[in-house]
């Protein structure tokens, strides 16, 4: 015997009712019932820092990549719009239009990205000297304010749509920021992990014109400051030093033959030495219009200094980046480069004695 059709448990949704359809009253949440836990986003963090290293640490838990050569740069997606901030917790969102473009584009998730703000040469190496040219590292006498070439290379992530991702492991927060990066094409990319060893690579960094490796422990959480979870490698020591004054020429670009540098040991600033190469014509002029701005100090140095060269001392104000192949024993620059200005806000960087980096 055939059993009659079932007759179904609800009306079909097409029905020829005049009544209107409604869907069932919401239940209110039951509160003794767990609530999914969100972690409010973090006005700023302080960066991690990588300790400089002579040789690779030994073990297989350490991951690589490129040292880039810029601006360290915490990108802030938020609900309220997107900040840029930088290692000393200035916000330089207008700055990097193009950096900012894309954090718009990736979505409307709240994250926070940990990058170097860069700008790239013709071979894809990071060029110090072409990003100080973008932004104005002057400040506001040059004008011009923006890195609209600029891009992020991004190598952490430590925030992500309602979670703070600083107390899980390198390897997870990594593996996070692929995929929230993965297909993405903007200017924020991906610093590419290098599946080699770090002796070979840091030869083949070398060899390329790079800045050196950065090593990161795969398992750590991420810590503010120098804790050795993060390792750099340098292919070319360098540091940021504090123009204290200059040497007059009435022959060289600029009429000054030398910048005299200073650098801190403890609370004091003290003299480390000078540098007289890696200056070109249109730069050498800038600086020296820049230095005539300064507060002048014309009699007593700002620093201890027992040379013999006819200065002229100024404020120690503007900040040099500077690229040095070693130290003599009393603590002089030898080999010294001039490279371009660190922004005057980023007075923090400057290079210590105590610790052969910065701070």
């Amino acid at each position: 015997m055939t059993k009659p059709p079932r007759r179904p448990r609800s009306k079909p949704l097409l029905r020829d009712e005049p009544a209107p359809l409604q869907s069932r009253p919401i239940r209110k949440r039951n509160k003794a019932q767990p609530a999914l836990s969100l972690d409010p986003m973090p006005r700023r963090v302080e960066p991690a820092l990588a300790k400089l290293l002579q040789r690779p640490p030994s073990g297989d838990h350490w991951s690589w990549e490129i040292k880039w050569d810029g601006y360290r740069i915490a990108i802030h997606a938020e609900p309220g719009g997107i900040r840029i901030l930088t290692r000393g917790g200035y916000d330089w969102t207008d700055r990097f239009p193009g950096i900012e473009a894309a954090a718009r584009a990736l979505g409307p998730a709240s994250m926070i990205i940990d990058g170097e703000g860069v700008v790239l040469d013709e071979q894809g190496r990071s060029d110090f000297n072409a990003l100080q040219k973008a932004l104005g590292a002057v400040g506001r006498r040059s004008g011009n304010l923006t890195a609209g070439n600029a891009i992020c290379m991004a190598f952490d992530l430590l925030y992500l749509d309602g979670h703070d991702l600083r107390e899980e492991p390198y390897r997870t927060r990594r593996h996070l920021l692929e995929e929230t990066l993965r297909g993405f094409e903007g200017a924020i990319r991906l610093s590419e992990e290098i599946d080699a060893d770090p002796a070979v690579l840091l030869d083949h960094a070398c060899t390329l014109g790079l800045e050196g490796i950065v090593g990161k422990n795969r398992y750590s959480r991420y810590r503010s400051g120098r804790s050795g979870d993060w390792v750099k490698l340098k292919c070319v020591q360098s540091g940021s030093f504090l123009i204290v004054g200059y040497e007059p020429s009435v022959q060289a670009w600029g009429g000054f033959r030398a910048l005299l540098l200073g650098a801190y040991k403890g609370r004091d600033l003290v003299y480390v030495g000078s540098v007289g190469t890696g200056f070109k014509e249109r730069e050498a002029i800038r600086l020296r219009t820049m230095m005539n701005k300064l507060p002048w100090r014309r009699k007593a140095p700002p620093v201890v200094y027992e040379g013999t060269r006819r200065a002229v001392w100024v404020q120690p104000t503007l900040i040099a980046e500077i690229d040095l192949r070693q130290w003599t024993p009393d603590m002089m620059l030898r080999h010294a480069s001039y490279k371009g200005l660190r922004e005057r806000q980023d007075n923090a960087d400057v290079f210590r004695l105590e610790t052969g980096e910065e701070p």
